[in-house]
């Protein structure tokens, strides 16, 4: 076992019983001999030692499966990437951003009046998907994705805001054209420009564990409005929704975060006073 050096070098070495501990007069003097030049040496040698392709093939690789899984990770737990393919939210998204969305809301984070939301089609409102082409570049597109750093176009997704959550009695419009929650009118800045709050008229109050969701662009979102006569009576069931739309990420000149515009919300009474709606 190697032993430890003193750390005084100018000490006087022990002899006889203890002269495991001695060093060479001779080999001192010289410096050939000195331990704590053979520990220098060894350590250098040992330092500049070349790795290898090998070694370096392993470290890459394992740089690689570390990101993947963190990747994985956070796509299950975190956030999940998806693109916008339509116009109905603009200028909120435009077609083909990339989107972050935060898979904590609404569990175990409350889902809030005037969050942008992804949710899972259930009611039939998209059309069928065409069946998926195969090639060779299938699995590693399916790789990507299954780590979350493709988006998944596997399944059938929308994107809108929520204008009512539960218990809210959602109205449009009213005597200035602005559509009212539970009879407090909403300026809403998020609206594409020249479009009105709605071009269809609506009263309803919303079901318990369910949504209404409208798109930014009025004139071109089949949202809530459009699917009052089919499953659901145009509400978005809670547990259908993946998660908040948290960020752009992609292309990076419209990168930024997606607002929730709280202050549009932030006079509406209590949904418990909510009137019946009227049928």
């Amino acid at each position: 076992m190697a032993q430890n050096v003193p750390d005084e070098p100018n000490q006087s070495a022990g002899t006889g019983a203890h002269g495991a501990h001695s060093v060479n007069p001779r080999a001192a003097s010289s410096g050939k001999g000195n331990a704590f030049g053979l520990r220098r040496k060894a350590d250098k040698k040992h330092s500049e030692k070349p790795r290898g392709f090998g070694g370096w093939l392993r470290e890459v690789a394992t740089i690689i499966v570390i990101a993947l899984l963190l990747s994985f990770l956070i796509k299950t737990f975190l956030f999940r990437a998806f693109y916008i393919p339509s116009g109905s939210m603009e200028e909120t998204l435009e077609i083909n951003d990339r989107i972050f969305v935060n898979l904590l809301v609404p569990e175990p984070f409350d889902l809030n009046r005037g969050d942008v939301v992804v949710f899972k089609d259930t009611k039939g409102w998209l059309p069928e998907l065409p069946a998926a082409t195969e090639g060779p570049g299938t699995w590693i597109r399916d790789a990507l994705t299954f780590v979350g750093l493709v988006p998944d176009t596997s399944e059938q997704h929308l994107v809108k805001r929520v204008i009512g959550t539960e218990g809210d009695r959602v109205v449009c419009c009213d005597a200035d054209g602005k559509i009212t929650v539970n009879g407090e009118p909403l300026n809403e800045p998020y609206i594409y420009p020249g479009a009105s709050p709605s071009d269809v008229a609506f009263d309803v109050v919303v079901p318990e564990g369910k949504v209404w969701v409208m798109g930014d662009h009025r004139n071109a979102s089949a949202d809530s409005r459009e699917h009052q006569n089919g499953p659901g009576g145009g509400f978005i069931n809670i547990e259908d929704i993946e998660g908040k739309a948290a960020v752009i990420a992609w292309p990076l000149g419209r990168a930024g975060f997606i607002g929730s515009y709280p202050e549009v919300f932030e006079n509406v009474p209590d949904p418990s006073g909510a009137e019946t709606a009227s049928k």
